[in-house]
Protein backbone atom coordinates (compact mmCIF):
# COMPACT_ATOMS: atom_id res chain seq x y z
CA UNK A 1 0.00 0.00 0.00
CA UNK A 2 1.32 3.39 -1.14
CA UNK A 3 2.07 5.54 1.66
CA UNK A 4 1.08 9.26 2.43
CA UNK A 5 3.29 12.10 1.21
CA UNK A 6 5.21 14.70 2.69
CA UNK A 7 7.18 17.93 1.40
CA UNK A 8 9.60 19.03 3.48
CA UNK A 9 11.61 22.27 2.42
CA UNK A 10 15.27 22.36 3.58
CA UNK A 11 16.64 25.93 3.94
CA UNK A 12 19.42 26.63 1.78
CA UNK A 13 20.77 27.90 5.40
CA UNK A 14 21.78 24.07 6.07
CA UNK A 15 23.84 24.19 2.93
CA UNK A 16 27.14 26.28 3.64
CA UNK A 17 30.83 26.29 3.09
CA UNK A 18 31.14 25.36 6.60
CA UNK A 19 28.48 22.22 6.68
CA UNK A 20 30.21 19.32 8.17
CA UNK A 21 29.28 15.36 7.05
CA UNK A 22 27.83 15.30 10.74
CA UNK A 23 25.65 17.57 9.91
CA UNK A 24 24.31 16.01 6.94
CA UNK A 25 24.14 12.62 8.32
CA UNK A 26 21.56 14.31 10.96
CA UNK A 27 19.26 15.22 8.28
CA UNK A 28 19.89 11.82 6.57
CA UNK A 29 19.06 9.85 9.78
CA UNK A 30 15.76 12.44 10.11
CA UNK A 31 14.89 11.92 6.36
CA UNK A 32 15.15 7.96 6.86
CA UNK A 33 12.67 7.96 9.94
CA UNK A 34 10.05 9.79 8.15
CA UNK A 35 10.45 7.69 5.47
CA UNK A 36 9.08 4.85 7.47
CA UNK A 37 5.76 6.77 7.75
CA UNK A 38 5.77 8.73 5.05
CA UNK A 39 6.76 8.90 1.37
CA UNK A 40 8.92 12.14 1.85
CA UNK A 41 9.86 14.58 -0.83
CA UNK A 42 12.84 16.79 -0.17
CA UNK A 43 13.36 20.04 -1.66
CA UNK A 44 16.73 21.91 -0.57
CA UNK A 45 17.42 25.36 -1.13
CA UNK A 46 20.83 27.42 -2.26
CA UNK A 47 21.78 28.57 0.28
CA UNK A 48 25.37 31.22 0.45
CA UNK A 49 26.83 29.34 -1.69
CA UNK A 50 24.28 29.35 -4.53
CA UNK A 51 24.45 33.10 -3.80
CA UNK A 52 28.00 33.36 -4.16
CA UNK A 53 28.02 31.45 -7.31
CA UNK A 54 25.12 34.42 -8.22
CA UNK A 55 26.99 37.21 -7.46
CA UNK A 56 30.09 36.00 -9.29
CA UNK A 57 27.95 35.52 -12.37
CA UNK A 58 26.17 38.79 -12.03
CA UNK A 59 29.49 40.20 -12.25
CA UNK A 60 31.07 38.50 -15.15
CA UNK A 61 27.63 39.39 -17.15
CA UNK A 62 25.29 36.23 -16.86
CA UNK A 63 21.66 37.36 -17.59
CA UNK A 64 18.99 36.90 -15.18
CA UNK A 65 17.57 33.50 -16.33
CA UNK A 66 21.08 32.22 -16.51
CA UNK A 67 21.80 33.43 -12.73
CA UNK A 68 18.30 31.55 -12.02
CA UNK A 69 19.77 28.27 -13.70
CA UNK A 70 23.06 28.74 -11.53
CA UNK A 71 20.76 29.00 -8.72
CA UNK A 72 19.13 25.88 -9.61
CA UNK A 73 22.43 24.27 -9.99
CA UNK A 74 23.70 24.79 -6.83
CA UNK A 75 20.30 23.41 -5.36
CA UNK A 76 20.81 20.03 -7.09
CA UNK A 77 24.09 20.19 -5.97
CA UNK A 78 22.97 20.22 -2.83
CA UNK A 79 20.14 17.89 -2.88
CA UNK A 80 23.14 15.11 -4.15
CA UNK A 81 24.71 15.70 -0.61
CA UNK A 82 21.34 14.29 1.12
CA UNK A 83 21.48 11.32 -1.40
CA UNK A 84 24.86 10.00 -1.30
CA UNK A 85 24.10 9.43 2.22
CA UNK A 86 20.48 7.82 0.91
CA UNK A 87 21.90 5.42 -1.48
CA UNK A 88 19.00 3.19 -2.51
CA UNK A 89 16.07 4.35 -0.40
CA UNK A 90 15.90 7.23 -2.32
CA UNK A 91 15.13 7.62 -6.26
CA UNK A 92 18.41 8.17 -8.07
CA UNK A 93 18.58 11.21 -9.73
CA UNK A 94 16.94 14.62 -8.68
CA UNK A 95 13.52 15.63 -10.43
CA UNK A 96 13.98 18.12 -12.81
CA UNK A 97 10.64 19.12 -13.38
CA UNK A 98 6.61 17.96 -12.04
CA UNK A 99 6.54 15.84 -14.70
CA UNK A 100 10.17 14.16 -13.63
CA UNK A 101 8.39 14.62 -10.11
CA UNK A 102 5.30 12.71 -11.35
CA UNK A 103 7.77 9.34 -12.59
CA UNK A 104 10.21 9.83 -9.35
CA UNK A 105 6.09 9.55 -7.59
CA UNK A 106 5.82 5.90 -8.80
CA UNK A 107 8.62 4.37 -7.46
CA UNK A 108 7.85 4.71 -3.87
CA UNK A 109 11.21 6.17 -2.57
CA UNK A 110 12.27 9.41 -1.44
CA UNK A 111 12.82 11.98 -3.61
CA UNK A 112 15.27 14.53 -3.31
CA UNK A 113 15.02 17.26 -5.65
CA UNK A 114 16.51 21.43 -5.52
CA UNK A 115 14.09 24.06 -7.53
CA UNK A 116 12.89 23.90 -10.78
CA UNK A 117 11.93 26.57 -12.70
CA UNK A 118 13.84 29.76 -13.15
CA UNK A 119 12.32 32.91 -11.47
CA UNK A 120 10.82 30.41 -8.98
CA UNK A 121 11.81 30.13 -5.04
CA UNK A 122 12.22 26.87 -3.69
CA UNK A 123 9.29 27.48 -1.50
CA UNK A 124 7.26 28.09 -4.80
CA UNK A 125 8.71 25.15 -6.13
CA UNK A 126 8.18 22.55 -2.83
CA UNK A 127 4.63 24.06 -2.78
CA UNK A 128 3.76 22.94 -6.96
CA UNK A 129 5.05 19.60 -5.97
CA UNK A 130 3.29 19.28 -2.63
CA UNK A 131 0.40 19.96 -5.02
CA UNK A 132 1.40 17.56 -7.46
CA UNK A 133 1.83 14.73 -5.10
CA UNK A 134 -1.28 15.24 -3.79
CA UNK A 135 0.74 15.93 -0.21
CA UNK A 136 -1.63 15.74 3.46
CA UNK A 137 1.69 18.04 4.19
CA UNK A 138 3.77 20.90 3.29
CA UNK A 139 6.44 21.58 5.80
CA UNK A 140 8.70 24.95 5.21
CA UNK A 141 11.81 24.41 7.28
CA UNK A 142 14.00 27.54 7.34
CA UNK A 143 16.27 29.83 9.92
CA UNK A 144 13.50 31.32 12.30
CA UNK A 145 11.28 29.89 14.14
CA UNK A 146 7.92 30.70 12.21
CA UNK A 147 5.83 33.74 10.53
CA UNK A 148 6.41 37.27 12.82
CA UNK A 149 4.17 40.10 12.44
CA UNK A 150 7.23 42.14 12.05
CA UNK A 151 10.90 41.43 11.64
CA UNK A 152 12.26 39.58 14.78
CA UNK A 153 16.29 40.76 13.94
CA UNK A 154 15.29 44.38 14.24
CA UNK A 155 12.18 43.85 16.50
CA UNK A 156 12.80 42.31 19.86
CA UNK A 157 8.99 42.48 20.82
CA UNK A 158 8.14 40.85 17.88
CA UNK A 159 5.43 38.35 17.99
CA UNK A 160 5.13 34.80 15.95
CA UNK A 161 2.11 33.93 14.63
CA UNK A 162 0.90 30.35 15.92
CA UNK A 163 -1.28 30.21 12.70
CA UNK A 164 -2.34 32.35 10.26
CA UNK A 165 -5.08 32.59 7.37
CA UNK A 166 -3.41 32.29 3.94
CA UNK A 167 -5.47 35.41 2.99
CA UNK A 168 -3.80 37.52 5.43
CA UNK A 169 -0.05 36.34 4.64
CA UNK A 170 -1.20 36.83 0.63
CA UNK A 171 -2.30 40.53 1.59
CA UNK A 172 0.85 41.47 3.56
CA UNK A 173 3.07 40.67 0.43
CA UNK A 174 0.28 42.45 -1.90
CA UNK A 175 0.57 45.59 0.62
CA UNK A 176 4.47 45.48 1.30
CA UNK A 177 4.10 45.14 4.84
CA UNK A 178 6.49 43.66 7.22
CA UNK A 179 6.50 39.70 7.35
CA UNK A 180 10.09 38.81 8.62
CA UNK A 181 11.98 37.15 6.20
CA UNK A 182 9.05 37.32 3.72
CA UNK A 183 10.99 35.32 0.60
CA UNK A 184 12.50 33.12 2.95
CA UNK A 185 9.02 31.92 4.80
CA UNK A 186 6.87 31.90 1.79
CA UNK A 187 6.67 34.33 -1.58
CA UNK A 188 2.97 35.08 -3.54
CA UNK A 189 3.26 32.14 -5.91
CA UNK A 190 3.63 29.61 -2.95
CA UNK A 191 1.04 30.95 -1.26
CA UNK A 192 -1.71 30.88 -4.02
CA UNK A 193 -0.34 27.46 -4.70
CA UNK A 194 -1.42 26.88 -0.99
CA UNK A 195 -4.83 28.65 -1.33
CA UNK A 196 -5.88 26.87 -4.54
CA UNK A 197 -5.18 23.53 -3.79
CA UNK A 198 -6.10 23.67 0.25
CA UNK A 199 -2.56 22.57 1.07
CA UNK A 200 -1.69 22.22 4.87
CA UNK A 201 1.36 24.16 5.38
CA UNK A 202 3.92 24.96 8.43
CA UNK A 203 6.53 27.18 8.38
CA UNK A 204 9.15 26.11 11.28
CA UNK A 205 13.09 26.55 12.57
CA UNK A 206 14.84 24.30 10.38
CA UNK A 207 16.33 21.53 12.94
CA UNK A 208 16.25 17.79 12.70
CA UNK A 209 14.64 17.94 16.20
CA UNK A 210 12.44 20.40 15.38
CA UNK A 211 11.02 18.66 11.94
CA UNK A 212 11.03 15.21 13.87
CA UNK A 213 8.70 16.54 16.13
CA UNK A 214 6.80 18.49 13.86
CA UNK A 215 6.26 16.03 11.08
CA UNK A 216 6.02 12.57 13.16
CA UNK A 217 5.49 12.78 16.40
CA UNK A 218 2.83 15.78 15.10
CA UNK A 219 3.90 18.23 17.92
CA UNK A 220 2.66 21.68 16.56
CA UNK A 221 5.38 24.19 16.16
CA UNK A 222 5.82 27.18 13.96
CA UNK A 223 3.00 28.92 12.76
CA UNK A 224 0.36 26.73 10.39
CA UNK A 225 -1.13 28.53 7.35
CA UNK A 226 -4.73 28.14 7.77
CA UNK A 227 -6.89 27.86 4.54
Amino acid sequence: MDKERVVIKLSGSLFNFDTTVERIREYVDLIIEVNGIYQPIIVTGGGRIARYYINICRDLGLDEAGLDMTGIMVSHLNAKLLMSGLGELCYPCPPKNLEEISLALQSNKIIITGGLYPGQSTNATSALIAERANAIKFFNATDVEGIFDSDPNKNPLAKMYSSIHVRECIDMLKNEKSMAGTYDLMDLISLKVIERSKLKAVVLKSSPDNIRKCVIENIKLGTEIII
